[in-house]
């Protein structure tokens, strides 16, 4: 193996020309893989193990991420959904109340009337009975009157019957 480093470093046309002596480049090219393997038995292997691991987890995050985006979108038109149903509810709440109002209203206004109309009726019929006895009382008054009077120009006192007859008579007469 000497003859071969030997030869090899003789060699003007070889490593020896650009300054390069070919034993050194041996021992420097063996340490070299030695220091390779070693560090890839102990040291390669677990950086590569840890660099795995991380990539895993940030494969991990991003998968994550994703579907937490994902989700977010599905609550947002979820919640989206929810506010225009609630919107829908809450107008139609709304009009059925101004419905109702509507109703009430009407119903008072027609209670109002109904009630007015009744003390209306109440009245005329009140007015009527109380026109109806002040009538027979006035007539039952100028009766006597006219009885007192007629017995007072004819200077006796007729009884019922004649009375009667007389006013009925006047009455007649006055209506024609």
């Amino acid at each position: 193996m000497g003859f071969i480093f030997n030869n090899f470093a003789s060699n003007s046309s070889g490593l020896s020309a650009l300054g390069v002596s070919g034993s050194a480049f041996i021992i420097q090219l063996i340490t070299f893989i030695l220091g390779y393997l070693v560090l890839k038995k102990w040291a390669f292997q677990p950086i590569i193990r840890m660099l795995d691991e991380r990539r895993k987890k940030i494969e991990q995050g991003v998968t994550l991420g994703d579907q937490m985006l994902k989700k977010e979108k599905e609550l947002e038109e979820k919640v989206s959904h929810e506010l225009h149903q609630s919107r829908i509810k809450a107008d139609k709440i709304i009009l059925d109340a101004e419905e109702s109002a509507k109703d009430i209203v009407k119903k008072a206004e027609d209670d109002a009337v109904s009630k007015a109309d009744n003390i209306l009726k109440e009245a005329k019929e009140k007015i009527n009975s109380e026109a109806s006895v002040m009538k027979q009382k006035l007539e039952s008054d100028i009766l006597n009157l006219i009885s007192e009077t007629s017995g007072a120009i004819l200077k006796k006192k007729l009884d019922s019957n004649e009375d009667k007859v007389l006013i009925e008579k006047t009455l007649k007469e006055q209506q024609v």
